[in-house]
C-alpha cells in the first residue's frame, strides 16, 4: 500500500491568493488625491500623527481629504490642531503651484504655530 497527496489544485489557491492580495494592495492608497509632488533626493519620514493639506493644480485646498476653501483653512486647521500637543501638518502641494502659494500656506502654519512639512517625491 502507498498513502500519496494530491497537490494539483495547490497551485490554483495559491495563484487565487496572489492575485487577491495584489488587487487589495492596489486599493490601499493614503491619499486619493492625484497630485504631481516636487522631487527631492532625500527625504525624512514623519511618523507621528499628522494633518495632510493637499493643494492641486487648480488651487483646490483639501484638508485630509475633505475639500476647503482658502478662508476656511485657519478655522479648520484651528480646529483640528488644538487638541493636538506637537501638531505637524504634512503640506502636498501640486509641482506646478507658485512658490508663492506654497509660501502662503506655511506662513498660515507660522502663524498658527503650527510645524509645516513639504512632502516630496524621491527621484
Amino acid at each position: 500500500m502507498s498513502s500519496e497527496v494530491s497537490t494539483s489544485s495547490l497551485s490554483d489557491i495559491m495563484f487565487f491568493l496572489m492575485l487577491f492580495f495584489l488587487i487589495i494592495s492596489t486599493l490601499v492608497n493614503p491619499s486619493v488625491i492625484k497630485l504631481m509632488l516636487p522631487k527631492s533626493e532625500a527625504g525624512k519620514a514623519v511618523a507621528k500623527q499628522t494633518i495632510t493639506v493637499s493643494v492641486d493644480a487648480q488651487k483646490n485646498y483639501y484638508i485630509n481629504n475633505a475639500p476647503v476653501t482658502y478662508e476656511q483653512l485657519e478655522p479648520q486647521l484651528t480646529a483640528q490642531t488644538k487638541s493636538m500637543e506637537d501638531p505637524t501638518v504634512v503640506l502636498r502641494a501640486d509641482n506646478t503651484l507658485t512658490v508663492q502659494t506654497i509660501v502662503d500656506l506655511i506662513s498660515l502654519g507660522n502663524k498658527l504655530k503650527i510645524k509645516m512639512v513639504l512632502a516630496t517625491t524621491n527621484k
